[in-house]
């Protein structure tokens, strides 16, 4: 059992009969009164975010994760295939469990998040950033560019996000992952 004063950013624990991760947390200590701990709580099996808060000192049921590192193969009505980079085993994971899996490309390594008591895959996550290309894209207006004016582009994967205006096809381009927001061109 950890206590409040364990609680960190990733750190994952049992809460409502559920596996959760904590996104984002904060201590209190107010002027008046005794402090607390504010969570945003998010969970592994069906992505929905929770805010809590708890008092100070109050125990938690900490879980063991396991990160294994696995290199996505290919896609097809079974879900998402990946080998194992270091025993070559090939599992699949429901699409469910991959946030924002219209970004992977065949190839990318990525980590798969384990619960270390019964071997229960809980998510997979995707590098920070990724670099694609894009394949098709309109052509921007030029003398358009005083404002942080945007326009959708898809890109080699079939995603579509949205990215400046001087992005043209077949460049590429680095995505973050979680927000799936335009980075930067990529060199």
């Amino acid at each position: 059992m950890a206590s409040t004063s364990d609680i960190r950013n990733g750190l994952c624990m049992n809460y409502n009969h559920d596996v959760y991760t904590v996104v984002e947390f904060q201590h209190v200590k107010p002027g008046k009164g005794p402090a607390f701990v504010r969570t945003k709580l998010k969970s592994l099996t069906n992505g929905k975010v929770v805010d809590n808060t708890w008092p100070s000192g109050h125990k938690i049921d900490e879980v063991r994760v396991e990160r294994r590192k696995f290199q996505y193969l290919y896609k097809d009505d079974m879900g998402f295939h990946f080998m194992n980079s270091e025993s070559f085993e090939q599992i699949s994971i429901p699409e469910n469990l991959i946030e924002n899996n219209d970004l992977m490309k065949e190839g990318m390594d990525v980590e798969a998040l384990y619960n270390s008591n019964n071997e229960q895959i809980l998510t997979c996550e995707l590098p920070s950033s990724v670099i694609l290309e894009v394949t098709y894209s309109e052509p921007g207006v030029k003398g358009d560019t005083a404002t942080n004016s945007t326009k959708p582009a898809t890109l080699e994967t079939g995603a579509v996000i949205n990215v400046p205006l001087f992005i043209n096809e077949g460049e590429k381009i680095k995505v973050d992952t979680t927000t799936r927001a335009y980075l930067e061109r990529a060199k």
